[in-house]
This record gives structure tokens, C-alpha cells and sequence, in this order.
């Protein structure tokens, strides 16, 4: 194509694109004014024209890293997930994601092991200071019907609450006991949640900031762990950024939960072990270290992501220098795992391994367990079929960001833009000019089949965990349990039958960022109207 075309063709979106959100920004500008009106609240219109603002600057600044400079994709990754990712932060506040409120409390603990302060009392409740009980124990002000938490339902009075209290202004005196229980499982989980819990003590944050200091901290590790797996990942990088920008990947990664960590240390082992098999020659015993403390770190939050030491298996005998080294090297990965999995996880594995009897707390009634799935295979194949006919739809839905916050189907993505943000990633899948199918059929397979098992896994645990015995489906899986191996996955599509004529991706990736602002905007005006 000549220069000239295609800088004409980049001048259009740079300037179309931002335009379009611009106008959907205008139209979500009524909504919010509504709920501020309604509210009395108008400080609201204020917020919303900074986010407008913020967003705007923010199309600017990516068009100029991806289309004008032509930045790396580790860059751009760093500066458009650092940003969307605040974004997210701030319109989706503290304790709106899944289970969020247990992450949260969990920080706290780590925070005060961090801090020298005692961490919990005898029963496992953590010690917190005074400030800080509203958030988890939020009953207590008039007027919140029942409500326990802070982000339980995001409406109005959430945001009021937030602009009321600030950010700041409140010194550490006294400590009482929280009303929530910790996650057991490694401290590593929450280890940048609890540092930036930590600094907003220090400097004597109230509990909101406090709050989003421990998000944003978790941000920063999702970013800097992000852009080191793309910068290693061989090829493929773009489908790496799009998954690592989809509207559920940045609202867990700014959140307090570990599933962000857990999707970006899945994108870091997978990309490390292709890295090893396809580009570097020699693998060496700090490689070995690498994929050892990635796999300990990770590991024993979900058990079932340990599929991803397959990956492991992807990288030639040779380059070992023979089947022992290999064997040590395979030996020295697996058992970091275990080790870290029996250090944190003991009681788990000895529960499900002994079939005791299953009791859900949720549904009042007798569960699945180990055993009775191995007794009956069929029912186990029947519940796992229906499940994917009566939940696929869920599934795919939910991992692109339609149920954001608390699994809120009003705060979501809107259908057609799943659909897109689903065509960008398989568009971008497809062999650019110049570039190779390096992924050779028999690892594409395998890739496939280490995928099948962790989606088996997945609803196995759910299964034994959260499904009641007279249940027609799995319950509890949601689509984000799929995304740590997505990109992997859309990179085994990459064949000599399916080549464009043309390498869009920056401009795909482009319009992902604009995609992202346009849903911030109308989740603002959503909760805006939230009375």
C-alpha cells in the first residue's frame, strides 16, 4: 500500500474513532445528569466529565504509541492497561468484583504480618483499624438496607459515599476485629494488595484510599508481570494485549482478587515455555528458576491452572542437553509446585482425595464428591454435557465483560460489543504478511488438549465444591476461569490457509481502547441512575 494511503487511512481512525465515543459520551452525559438531578448530587457531572476527559487524552495517547511511533507491544500493554485499568478502578470501586470482599481481608492480613502488627485472633478474623470496619461491616450506616458490603450493588450512594469520605485525613487509632473470614492459600496471592494496603496506612489513607492503593498496587503487578510475558512470548504478542484488555481481564486485574494475577502468571509461564521452544538455543538453569518460582507462586491459588506446566512439554529434549537434564529440569519445576501446593493447600487435597461427604452451604442440600464421580461416570459425562448446553452462552458472555462488578448482568458490555471485541481477537488470530505458522500441528494439539483439561477441571471443582446434588447444571463457573490460556489458544488458529493481505492489528487494537472507554462511559451513567 503506498505511504500516503495508509497514513490517510491511520489520520481516519485516529480522528472517526474517538468521534463516535465522543458522541455516545454526550448521549451517557444525559444518564448521569438524570441520576444527578434525581440524587442532588450534581458533583457527579464533574466526575463524569473528568473520566469523559481522561478518556479522550487517553485515544490520543494510544494512537500516537500504536499507530504513529509504532511502539512495542510491551509499551503499549504498560501504558493502555496502567490507564484503563484506573479507569476500571475508579467506576467500578473497591469490593464490586466477585468475592472480592475475602480478597480484600486477606490483603489486610498480609498487611499486617508486612507491618509487624498482630495479624488475626484465635477464630481467624483479621485485626483492621476502626476506619476501615465500614467497608466490609457497611450495615452499620443508615439507610444502606442490609447491605454488608461496599461495592454488594453499586448504585448512587456508593459513589456518594466514596466523594464523601475521601481519600485521605484519617490517622491509625485503635484496631477492632473484622466480620470476614481470609482466602487460605498462598500469601503470595495478595502480596502487591498488602504492599499497597501497607503504603496507605504509612501515610495515613482512609479506608477508601486505603482501598484503592491496594487495587491499584495489584494493577501495577498485573501491568510490569504482563508486559514481561509479551516481550518473551515469541509471536502472537497482539492476542496477548487483546485478552489482556478485555473489560473482565483489567476490572479483576484493578481489583483485590488474585484471579488477575493468576491470568497474567499463566500468560508468563506459557509465553516463557514457547520463548524456550521456538527462539532461544540453549535452555539453562535460570530458565529453570524462572518457571520453578512462577509456577510455586501461582500454583496454589486454583489448583486446577497446573495444566500449564504442559506447556513445559512443548520445549525440545535437545535443548536440555539430553533426557537427564531434562528429567532434573522437569523434576526441579514439578516439585516447586508440589511443595508449594502441600505447604498451602494439605487439607484441600486430603479432603477431596479422602471423598468425604459434601455438604453446600448455599443450596441447603448434600453435594457431589470425588468418589460418587468416579462410581458414576455417566452422570458425571451427563451433568458435564448439559452444563455446556444450558452455560456456554454464559461463559462466552461473561468472559468478555458481561457481568461486571458483583456478576451484575446490568453492569455489563453490551452484546454487540462482545461480539466485536470477540471478532478483533479472532481477526488478529489469522497469519499477517510476511509472518510464519510457527506452531507446528502436533503442539496445536496440544495446546487444544491442555485447554480441554483445565475447562474439565474448572467445572469438576465447581462440581464437587458448589453444585448441589439435585442440580440440572454446574454452578459457580464463569467465563473468567477461561482466559489465563485464551491467548495460547487463539494462537493455534495462526495457519498458511488463513493469511490476510493486510496486518491490521494495531489499528484492532486501537479500536479495543476505544471499545474500553465507550464502556466506562456508560457504566458511569448506569450506576449514576442507580437510586
Amino acid at each position: 500500500m503506498d505511504r500516503g494511503k495508509r497514513f490517510k487511512r491511520i489520520k481516519t481512525i485516529q480522528i472517526l474513532g474517538p468521534c463516535v465515543v465522543f458522541l455516545f459520551g454526550l448521549w451517557h452525559f444525559r444518564d448521569t445528569y438524570t441520576g444527578a438531578a434525581a440524587s442532588g448530587d450534581m458533583w457527579l457531572l464533574k466526575q463524569y466529565g473528568i473520566l469523559f476527559a481522561v478518556i479522550l487524552a487517553f485515544f490520543g495517547l494510544a494512537s500516537w504509541i500504536l499507530l504513529k511511533k509504532q511502539c512495542s507491544m510491551e509499551v503499549f500493554f504498560v501504558v493502555s492497561s496502567l490507564v484503563l485499568g484506573t479507569l476500571y478502578l475508579c467506576v467500578l470501586p473497591p469490593l464490586s468484583a466477585p468475592d472480592e470482599v475475602r480478597h480484600y481481608i486477606s490483603a489486610y492480613q498480609l498487611s499486617n504480618k508486612l507491618m509487624g502488627k498482630e495479624q488475626a485472633d484465635e477464630d481467624g478474623y483479621v485485626y483492621i483499624r476502626r476506619e476501615d470496619d465500614f467497608i466490609d461491616n457497611i450495615y452499620q450506616i443508615e439507610g444502606w438496607n442490609g447491605r454488608t458490603t461496599l461495592g454488594q450493588k453499586l448504585d448512587e450512594e456508593t459513589y456518594a459515599l466514596i466523594h464523601e469520605r475521601g481519600l485521605f485525613g484519617v490517622k491509625e487509632e485503635g484496631t477492632m476485629i473484622s466480620c470476614q473470614l481470609p482466602v487460605k492459600t498462598t500469601p503470595l496471592a495478595y502480596l502487591p494488595q498488602a504492599l499497597g494496603i501497607s503504603a496507605a496506612r504509612v501515610f495515613c489513607m482512609s479506608s477508601i484510599g486505603l482501598a484503592f492503593m491496594g487495587r491499584f498496587f495489584n494493577l501495577l503487578f498485573f501491568a510490569a508481570v504482563g508486559a514481561w510475558a509479551i516481550q518473551m512470548l515469541p509471536f502472537g504478542k497482539e492476542l496477548a494485549v487483546g485478552v489482556g484488555l478485555l473489560p473482565m481481564t483489567l476490572h479483576l486485574a484493578a481489583s483485590f482478587s488474585y484471579d488477575g494475577m493468576i491470568i497474567v502468571m499463566c500468560f508468563a509461564f506459557a509465553s516463557y515455555c514457547l520463548y524456550l521452544a521456538y527462539r532461544k538455543n540453549q535452555v539453562e538453569w535460570k530458565d529453570i528458576t524462572i518457571l520453578a518460582a512462577i509456577i510455586a507462586w501461582m500454583g496454589p491459588c486454583k489448583m486446577v491452572y497446573a495444566v500449564v506446566l504442559g506447556f513445559a512439554l512443548l520445549i525440545p529434549v535437545k535443548k536440555f542437553g539430553g533426557w537427564k537434564q531434562w528429567g532434573i529440569a522437569a523434576a526441579s519445576v514439578l516439585a516447586a509446585f508440589v511443595i508449594s501446593m502441600v505447604l498451602v493447600n494439605s487439607q484441600v487435597i486430603a479432603s477431596y482425595a479422602g471423598g468425604a461427604d459434601n455438604f453446600v452451604s448455599w443450596a441447603g442440600e448434600e453435594g457431589y464428591s470425588l468418589p460418587y464421580l468416579l462410581h458414576n461416570p455417566v452422570k458425571y459425562a451427563e451433568i458435564l454435557y448439559k452444563t455446556l448446553l444450558l452455560q456456554g452462552e454464559f461463559y462466552f458472555v461473561s468472559a468478555f465483560g458481561g457481568y461486571l462488578g458483583n456478576l451484575d448482568p446490568v453492569l455489563n458490555v453490551p452484546f454487540f460489543l462482545i461480539l466485536v471485541f470477540a471478532g478483533v481477537l479472532i481477526v488478529m488470530s489469522f497469519l499477517k504478511p510476511g509472518e510464519k505458522a510457527e506452531l507446528s500441528w502436533i503442539h496445536k494439539v496440544w495446546i487444544w488438549a491442555l485447554f480441554f483439561v483445565c475447562a474439565i477441571g474448572v467445572m469438576t471443582a465447581m462440581l464437587i465444591s458448589w453444585t448441589p446434588l439435585s442440580a440440572e447444571y454446574i454452578h459457580g463457573v464463569q467465563g473468567r476461569y477461561f482466559l489465563p490460556l485464551l491467548p495460547f489458544v487463539l494462537l493455534t488458529i495462526k495457519s498458511r490457509g488463513l493469511r490476510l493481505t493486510a496486518n491490521h492489528d494495531r489499528k484492532l487494537l486501537y479500536f479495543m481502547c476505544l471499545g474500553n472507554g465507550y464502556v466506562l462511559l456508560r457504566l458511569f451513567s448506569i450506576v449514576s441512575m442507580r437510586l
